[in-house]
């Protein structure tokens, strides 16, 4: 068998699909994706919801593959990449079986069944996928299909901003190829660019581009309350006006539909929290609720807007009944996301840190577990500066916050979080009242800044 594996596996290897696009497998990010796109649910008729699939079988895959993972096995793998081909029958074309949209999918079970050392199956799964290369051609010499395009870009836009940097030139190549192409990949493409270029780091010329590209989109996409939203809400932050009347119009609109993660309800909370009234995002938040009780995500939008108003609030004299929902909220939050709900857990920290009916050994407990866990940059940059501050002002140990402080500021990510770290040991520095000033000074000089 190893003789004709050889040449079998160089086939596999040209083949598009999940297994040959190097994406990132590290444990923590597979956790936060099988999360994500279990909140996307299948309600709807999503037009993304083959790629879905296919994802979320590649996630089931990974996982199962390391060690034993509730929730993820070869099972669920090989019936999420059944459930992907299905759909995309449905959505594509429901009279042929067939098309290049299958290409993906079947390149995916072609590696899993390899695998698996499951070589008929494998073998059987490549000659389809070669079959249709073969039946349909890429329009672009030396290019994959712009079908495979556009779900390379839709699955990179799961992996970070680089990851959606790639999926707006993927997405550009494949309508470029195909002017009449499905209305979700022009909409897709304004959601990559919008993600990609945060307002901080675009021009005014990059900024114009991005809300034209996504009123476009709007337009030609009416029934897409996500995408409405997203536009609204980045409109928002150049031009307040009429911002809070159009989000209210959004809201009845929104809340009719079936809440999954591409409703629309977490981007029109941030615009009520930021341009409307945090009462009416708490008032958005508990209808949504009420109406979909079991939806996880709604209850984290929820416990979002809780933490607004006690942040931005504090002196209220209803702040501690406040926040003993919130702690509530967020506990429940919590065991509903066990893997990959960090940020919640840091809030949550933080609020056992504030409340009087919490001991701090609560809070320090919650902090010390995730300084165990292998956090990429920007999520051990807050943690390092939150706990900072917890060390400062609830445990009372100074020479440890101004550790942390630097263990922040240090950190190649520039951020709020690394800017406040720094503003906290300059004021430290400038005070000259700590033992460690001279200490702090010589680390700030030397800060890449």
């Amino acid at each position: 068998m190893s003789a004709v594996r050889s040449p079998w596996r160089a086939r596999l290897d040209t083949l598009e699909c999940h297994f040959t696009w190097n994406l990132n497998s590290q444990r923590k990010h597979l956790f936060l994706l099988r999360d994500i796109l279990e909140d996307i649910g299948a309600e709807d008729g999503n037009l993304w919801l083959g790629h879905i699939y296919n994802l979320q079988a590649h996630v089931h895959f990974l996982l199962a593959s390391e060690e034993e993972t509730p929730g993820s096995t070869m099972s669920d793998a090989l019936r999420c990449f059944g459930q992907a081909g299905e759909a995309f029958r449905q959505v594509r074309n429901p009279v042929a079986d067939e098309g290049p949209w299958l290409l993906v999918n079947y390149g995916n079970l072609a590696w899993l069944h390899y695998r698996r050392d499951e070589w008929s199956e494998s073998l059987a799964y490549l000659g389809k996928a070669e079959a249709l290369l073969r039946e349909y051609p890429s329009s672009i010499q030396g290019q994959p299909h712009q079908e495979v395009l556009a779900e390379k870009a839709w699955t990179l836009m799961n992996f970070g901003r680089d990851g959606k940097r790639s999926a707006v030139e993927l997405f550009r190549k494949a309508i470029e190829v195909e002017p009449a192409c499905p209305v979700e990949w022009t909409t897709s493409h304004a959601l990559a660019l919008a993600m990609s270029s945060p307002p901080d780091d675009s021009s005014p010329e990059q900024e114009a581009d991005i809300l034209e590209t996504l009123r476009c989109a709007v337009e030609g996409d009416p029934v897409n309350l996500y995408i409405a939203v997203v536009y609204l809400e980045r409109r928002g932050m150049t031009d307040s006006r009429g911002i809070a009347e159009r989000a209210r119009e959004l809201t009845k609109e929104v809340l009719k539909r079936s809440q999954t993660s591409y409703s629309g309800i977490r981007p029109l909370l941030r615009v009520y929290r930021q341009h409307v009234s945090l009462d009416e995002a708490i008032d958005v938040a508990n209808e949504a609720l009420a109406r979909h009780p079991t939806k996880r995500h709604l209850k984290y939008g929820l416990a979002n807007c809780y933490k607004s108003k006690i942040f931005s609030d504090r002196d209220s004299p209803f702040i501690e009944g406040l926040m003993s929902q919130a702690i509530v909220l967020y506990e429940e939050v919590c065991s509903l996301y066990p893997h990959s709900f960090l940020l919640g857990r840091i809030t949550l920290a933080s609020l056992y840190a504030q409340s009087s009916n919490y001991d701090n050994m609560k809070g320090d407990k919650i902090f010390r577990d995730l300084l165990e866990i292998d956090l990429e940059p920007a999520l051990r940059q807050i943690l390092y500066n939150k706990y900072a501050k917890f060390l400062n002002f609830n445990l009372q140990d100074r020479q440890g916050s101004i550790e942390y402080h630097m263990k922040a500021a240090e950190i190649l990510h520039s951020s709020w979080h690394q800017r406040n770290s720094i503003h906290i040991l300059t004021q430290i520095k400038n005070r000259r009242m700590n033992r460690m000033c001279g200490e702090i000074e010589d680390f700030l000089a030397q800060l890449p800044l």
